[in-house]
């Protein structure tokens, strides 16, 4: 899977730095101006009617073209090309698509703005989700039932990498019943590896902390009003600094 970290654009990159080193937040001169050439708005609360905050590259929303004008909704496929990404909110859900991605929302029952889970067909995906609200993610390997967390995953026919970056995550392996797992995270306590083909018993393992950072948690759960539940220093380091 290690594809994914081809995606990392310099405008991703300057923007996990400039976020990192409080430019947005703090009114510092040349900031506001900053987020704009890099993203085209300063990162805040998405207003009422907007769903995409920053396309890079191409993506499509059930089959069509996205532009920053795309409405998506609780029910939408949502996919990338190579080299592309998306960072989206759908109503209390915030996300992020890297590229060569592809996830199908599901509603929860009769709402036009809930969604009740989630399917990463491939691809890798940064989301965060509001609190007291079962969600149901499945990938081809996995089955993970969360409630109000942040998440990481990347996913392909052969593994599903996954990481509770904060909150509280049952995982179970789809081939395996024996395989399955409670985690309890802080702050990217515990990643794991969810296998395709492993004994019984043994498709759940341990895996690294990769391709994801605080400050991007920071800024989708910004776009639907929220802000992580850990508090990181501002300096432009790009992941906790930890050893797993």
């Amino acid at each position: 899977m290690n594809r994914f970290r081809e995606t990392d654009d310099p405008r991703r990159r300057l923007l996990i730095q400039a976020l990192a080193a409080g430019l947005f937040s703090t009114g510092l001169p040349g900031g506001r101006a900053l987020a704009a050439n890099i993203l085209g708005s300063t990162p805040a609360k998405l207003p009422a009617g907007q769903s995409i905050y920053r396309l890079s590259g191409k993506a499509l929303v059930n089959g069509s073209a996205a532009t920053s004008e795309t409405r998506i909704g609780p029910s939408d496929t949502v996919e990338t090309a190579r080299n592309s990404e998306i960072v989206f909110a759908v109503g209390e859900n915030a996300f992020i698509l890297r590229g060569e991605s592809r996830i199908v929302l599901e509603p929860a029952p009769k709402s036009s703005v809930l969604i009740s889970g989630l399917r990463l067909l491939t691809g890798a995906l940064l989301s965060v989700f509001p609190p007291g609200k079962p969600t149901r993610i499945q990938t081809i390997t996995a089955t993970i039932g969360i409630r109000g967390t942040g998440v990481y995953l990347e996913a392909d026919p052969q593994q599903t990498y996954f990481c509770t970056c904060y909150g509280t995550a049952e995982v179970t392996a789809s081939n395996d019943a024996q395989s399955k797992d409670t985690v309890v995270s802080k702050h990217h306590d515990r990643p794991l590896y969810i296998l395709a083909d492993a004994k019984p018993g043994e498709n759940i393992r341990k895996a690294p902390f990769i391709n994801h950072t605080d400050q991007e948690l920071m800024l989708i759960e910004t776009l639907v009003g929220r802000t992580p539940p850990f508090v990181f220093p501002r300096d432009t380091y790009n992941a906790p600094r930890r050893d797993y």
